[in-house]
Formats: C-alpha cells, structure tokens, sequence
C-alpha cells in the first residue's frame, strides 16, 4: 500500500509514464463499454449497501531520504450507500474508519518518525464503471472529511493536528461475478490540508437494500 501511495504522490518521470499508461489504458476501456453498455448486463442499478474491509496505509506528503520507514499500516473499514443511476454510473455516500501506526523499531526507524492516522471518514462520490458481467474495472472520486487525529513527525515535517480535515477519495478497482458484487481495489484519500494522505488496499461485498 505504501508503495502505491508513494507512487501517486512522488512519482519521478518514469513513474509519471507508466501512471499515465495504465490510466490510458482504464479509461478507453471504461469509453468503449459505456458506448455498448444497451448490450452487458450489470446489478448496478438501483439501490445497494457495501461493505468493505482493508490493509490501511498512512505516509507523509514528502520525500523523504528512506520513505521506506516513514509510514504507518493498520486496519480500513468502509461502508458506502449506493444509488445506481445507470449500468455504468452510480453516487456512493460513504462512512468509514481506518486506523494506522507506524513501527517503533529502534533499528527500521532509529529517528523515531511517525505518520499515524486515527480518523472517521465521511463524504460522497462518484463511480464510473464498466458494466460487464464477472469482471468490470471502475474509478471513483469525490469530496469528504476526516475528522480525527493525524500525526506526521519527519525530518520535514512536524505536525500533530486534530480535528476536520477535508480529503479527495479516488479509487480503482475491478468488480467481480456475474452480478459484480465482489470487489478489489485501493483507494487513496487526499488530506487538503495536512501534511499526511492515507489510504487502502480493500475487498468489499455489495448487495441490494431489499435482499
């Protein structure tokens, strides 16, 4: 997770061609199956809860000499109420947590750096989605708030704040099965105005208000 996060945040030119690439590559699919969606079949429309669960990463918003240490891992829980509009595209008001640490190990961090994250998370977006049975890749985005604690001690930065903070949530994924009602994905929250983003890999299971 902290690789990924890093990526997005600090990615040198390379990076930026590969990013560029693969994001290429995700949204001529997603155009093509819009464009043929009166053909698939999807559960998307109408109304849904997911829940999720994930491996949740916080690290600094700075490059640091060994990025390697300075980052904290715990646990992501999500849940989100769907409002499917069309096959392909849905609103998801979302309520989640996630709670991270990062390791006190004198030898792997003998600076005694941190970037913890100990918040609720709340807000709402957007997802577009390929509307193919058993495997349809999707990107989410958004505006939401953090409201808890965030730690991020550096050889840059020192900063312990409390509180609200307002975050951009973005997400891939894939869903999968013949109703895509499993999922797999990662998505990154960005802080707008602290000096941390955090983030999770995570798997989630949708099924309809009326089951």
């Amino acid at each position: 997770m902290k690789n990924i996060i890093f990526i997005i945040k600090h990615y040198k030119p390379n990076n930026h061609l590969i990013m560029n690439s693969v994001f290429r590559k995700i949204f001529i699919i997603i155009i093509f199956t819009i464009i043929s969606s009166n053909l698939a079949k999807a559960q998307t429309e109408g109304n849904f809860i997911k829940v999720s669960i994930g491996y949740g990463s916080s690290t600094s918003n700075y490059e640091e000499e060994n990025p390697e240490i300075i980052d904290g891992t715990g646990f992501f829980a999500q849940g989100e109420y769907i409002i499917g509009v069309t096959k392909w595209f849905s609103v998801r008001p979302y309520a989640g947590v996630i709670f991270t640490s990062t390791s006190e190990d004198a030898v792997k961090n003998p600076q005694g750096y941190k970037v913890e994250t100990n918040a609720f998370l709340l807000g709402a977006k957007v997802r577009l989605c390929a509307p193919i049975p058993w495997v349809a890749p999707f990107i989410e985005a958004g505006i939401g708030a953090s409201i808890g604690s965030f730690e991020t001690y550096t050889n840059q930065v020192n900063e312990k704040k409390s509180g609200v903070v307002p975050h951009i949530p973005i997400s891939l994924g894939l869903a999968l099965g013949p109703k895509n009602n499993i999922e797999i994905g990662v998505t990154f929250y960005g802080n707008l105005s602290g000096e941390q983003g955090f983030g999770a890999f995570t798997a989630g299971y949708t099924f309809p208000v009326n089951w």
